[in-house]
Formats: structure tokens, sequence, C-alpha cells
């Protein structure tokens, strides 16, 4: 028998490499995408622009709601993913999300999504005011209505998703009854879609000509239109925040330096920081690039600073 036959038949001895990603509660943590826990941040916006931020109450309240939010979203990401278990499979990055893969059942995950999909607005209704907790219950009603069916719909996704960010930043005034300016809601609206549509175009980007392997919605939008559309969000959030900038509402400002005005600068900067990665179509993953960027998080450290100079009257 000859050494060739011999290395036919020798059995092959090398072991399968375990499928990564831990097990069944890691899976269920990593569909939850806790990198995406960042957004609920956003329920801090009304109260720093008050300056009604630091007092224990304050804090204790909006700790509440940032939990309450994340628990929706993590529902919400649960339901999704147990939906689109088979198209994710088809994607070169989503195939690897636990659901797709198999470490998290598709009966599972609807399990966990229910439970936290029902206990989030209930808990809300006990221990936060009635405000928020309708707000709560609609961003979940809304966000479900979109992973069955809005998502598909042209332009109404977009909304969705924009008005998902909106929800977060409203209820944190909600929360302690912080009334909102014109220009607060003006300037978040259109921040957010400006984040979101650039989030389009980067996907629309990266994944052009890789048929059954992106969004089927990003096949009926133009790059060029998903562009207009950032840009648009981009302008109208600018000049936003400058006329809340230029008001002075009568009273003059005893501060060293005028903050508000010069908190545009930096404003802008991280607006045209930001539409590099857009532009680049590389803003896919808004999270990665505000964490990643050092030069975009040290101009986000200094509006911060203007900004909470300009509430403070300093």
């Amino acid at each position: 028998m000859t050494d060739t036959a011999l290395l036919h038949r020798r059995p092959d001895r090398r072991r399968a490499a375990p499928p990564p990603g831990g097990g069944l509660l890691t899976g269920l943590l990593r569909t939850a995408r806790p990198k995406q826990w960042v957004k609920n941040v956003l329920v801090i916006a009304a109260p720093a622009a008050a300056g009604e931020l630091f007092s224990r109450f304050a804090l204790t309240r909006l700790a509440l709601v940032f939990a309450l939010f994340t628990a929706c979203a993590a529902a919400v990401y649960l339901v999704n993913d147990a939906r689109d278990a088979e198209a994710d499979r088809a994607h070169p990055t989503k195939c690897r999300r636990p659901v797709a893969a198999g470490r998290v059942p598709v009966p599972v995950a609807y399990a966990v999504g229910a439970v936290l999909g029902v206990l989030a607005p209930v808990a809300a209704a006990r221990l936060c005011p009635p405000q928020v907790a309708a707000l709560l219950t609609a961003y979940l009603g809304m966000q479900l209505a979109y992973c069955v069916s809005l998502k598909h719909v042209l332009v109404v996704d977009l909304v969705v998703v924009t008005t998902g960010f909106l929800m977060r930043a409203v209820a944190g005034g909600l929360a302690l009854g912080i009334p909102l300016s014109r220009w607060f809601l003006i300037t978040t609206g259109f921040g957010a879609l400006f984040v979101v549509a650039a989030k389009r175009y980067s996907e629309a980007v990266q994944m052009a000509g890789k048929e059954g392997a992106t969004r089927a919605l990003l096949t009926e939008y133009t790059t060029g239109y998903l562009r207009f559309v950032w840009q648009l969000a981009a302008g109208v959030a600018v000049l936003g925040y400058c006329l809340w900038a230029l008001e002075e509402g009568g009273v003059p400002h005893a501060s060293v330096l005028p903050w508000r005005q010069l908190s545009v600068v930096a404003f802008v900067l991280a607006v045209l920081r930001y539409a590099v990665f857009a532009d680049r179509g590389t803003a896919g993953e808004p999270e990665e690039v505000v964490l990643r960027d050092r030069a975009l998080a040290l101009i986000g450290l200094v509006w911060a600073g203007m900004y909470a100079l300009a509430v403070a009257d300093w």
C-alpha cells in the first residue's frame, strides 16, 4: 500500500473549532446590543440643558429612565433578531449575531423580549410620572411596529428611528417636569436624523452590489438621496443650535465669556467631523464613530464644557 493510500485512510484527528460567542446568557446579552445603550444617555440632554442634572433626585430618576429605555430597546432587538434570523444568515456581518448563528434559539429570543417588553412599561407606570410611562409605551409600540413592517416603508423608516432618538431626549425632560424649548426639539430631532441618514448612507455604500446581503429597503434608496437627507438634516440642526445660541431671551448674560455663542464653533466642528465619516461611508455604526474617534471625542468634551458654562452663566 502506498504512502498516499495510507494518508487517505488515516482518520482526520483535527477537532472542529467550537463556535464562538459563549453560552446562552452571553448570547442574550450580545443580542441586547450593549454598545447601543449609549443612545439612552440622551435622557440627560434636557436636564443638562436646563442645569437641573446634579441633584440626587434628578440622578436617581434619570438612571431609572435610562434603565427602562435600555430594557425596551433590548426587547426590540431580541424580537427583531428573532424575526430576521433567516435574512441575517445571508449578511456578511449580521450572520454572527447570536440568534442568526444559532447560539440563542428563536423561541428563547421571543420569550425574553416579551418579558422585557411587558415589565418595562409596568415598572414605568409604577415608578415614573404618567407622561414618561405613556412615552415609553409609545416608544415600545412604535419600535415593534418598525420591526414588523415600518422598516420596509420608504422615508417612514428614517422617521421612526429618528423619533426614537427624540423620544429618549424628551423622556428626560418629562421625568423631571422640565419644559422643552423649540430649539432643543429642533436641534435634537434633526441631529438624530443626520446620524440616522448617515448610517443608512454608509450601509448603502458598503453593501453596493452585494445582492441579498443588505437591508432590503436600501436597494430602493439611492446614495444620492441619502446623502441629501443627512446633509439637509445637518444644516437644520446647526441652524437650530445657532438660533438657540444667539437668542438671549432679553436677559443680559453675566458670564466671563459669551459661552452660548462660542459653543456654536464646537458644535459645528463636531458636525463637520462626523460628516467626514458619513461622506466616506464609514458611519454605519454611530456608537463606534463616537467612541473611537479621539478628535471627535475631544471636540465633544470642549462643546460640553462650553455648554455647561453657558447653562451655569459662569
